[in-house]
């Protein structure tokens, strides 16, 4: 019998007008919604409660329903934004940082987040396993910390993930592996008890970074799961993006930081949207960001304030952002 999350994420909604029923829209704010669009819908019914029934300016629905502004054509908005295909090593690997590399686990996602600067990517399907990527990063002592992302790597069966995990921790110059993911945000179910298990079997530093970027994705349920994790001895992390009509105003922005802090959960990084295409309708500017930091260093400790970052193709690290660089 399937693990109990794998049967709550086929109840993902994956139809729009299912989706638009459910939350009982008007027919005049249907016509708000892109119904055809190139980037399927893929959303948790735990998300899905919690969006406020006929409202389109709600920040889940915002951040999860394809909207007509998805084909609104602006100049800089391209599909591969971050050129990440320049830093390909093997299929399923990506070498940007000296330290670190990213490995592509997994296509698949928890949910399909509507900003996603992966969106375009073709994900390699065909081969299995991930022998020369993994070689790759035997062969690159340099590499001391490897990133698990896709997709999300916690799409993956806890079978799969134990194998992976094993290899990996038998490399002697990986110190630190890292999971990014967005599945505890919706399906929180997924931390089950053998997949805590296999997390306790890893002798390196374990780091779990999530995306969340309103405080209405969180929940008890969620943080809960989440303190599962720490209980092990893992440093739990979430990396927002400044979203227009999501988190860019200051009570929304301290509370979610806030709210993070709160669980246990350290603020790591604000980033400035990825001008990927379909996406110019969340655009923030970088001033905005600036505002909202300063706002949250006056009202809250600094531990929940995250970095103001900008990710520029090309550079060594993300690009932290000072105040006078907007001026």
């Amino acid at each position: 019998m399937p693990p109990k999350w794998r049967l709550i994420q086929k109840e993902n909604f994956t139809s729009i007008h299912a989706l638009l029923d459910y939350l009982n829209f008007s027919e005049e704010n249907r016509k708000l919604v892109h119904d055809h669009p190139p980037f399927v819908l893929n959303l948790p019914r735990r998300l899905a409660a919690k969006i406020a029934k006929n409202t389109p300016e709600d920040p889940l629905f915002r951040q999860f329903i394809p909207l007509l502004d998805e084909t609104i054509i602006k100049p800089g908005f391209i599909p591969d934004a971050l050129q990440e295909t320049t830093f390909l090593e093997g299929k399923k690997l990506f070498h940007k940082y000296h330290n670190r590399a990213l490995l592509l686990v997994t296509g698949a996602c928890a949910m399909h987040c509507r900003y996603c600067f992966r969106q375009h990517f073709a994900y390699d399907t065909q081969t299995l396993g991930y022998d020369a990527e993994l070689s790759y990063v035997k062969q690159n002592p340099s590499i001391s910390e490897l990133i698990l992302s896709g997709g999300d790597p916690l799409s993956l069966s806890n079978e799969s993930l134990k194998n992976l995990l094993l290899s990996i921790s038998q490399i002697p110059h990986i110190l630190r592996i890292r999971f990014h993911t967005r599945f505890p945000l919706g399906i929180p179910e997924r931390i089950d008890n053998e997949f805590l298990e296999i997390l306790a079997t890893i002798p390196q530093q374990l780091f779990v970074v999530i995306h969340c970027n309103h405080p209405k994705e969180l929940d008890i349920d969620v943080k809960q799961a989440l303190k599962k994790i720490m209980l092990l001895g893992i440093v739990v992390l979430n990396q927002s993006v400044l979203l227009k009509g999501v988190n860019d105003c200051e009570e929304t922005f301290l509370q979610l930081n806030e709210e993070l802090a709160n669980a246990g959960i350290i603020p790591y990084y604000l980033h400035l949207l990825d001008p990927v295409e379909r996406t110019s309708h969340f655009e923030v500017s970088e001033k905005r960001g600036h505002e909202l930091i300063q706002y949250a260093q006056e009202h809250t400790s600094g531990f929940a304030v995250p970095k103001l970052v900008r990710e520029i193709p090309g550079t060594p690290s993300k690009t932290l952002l000072h105040p006078v660089n907007c001026l």
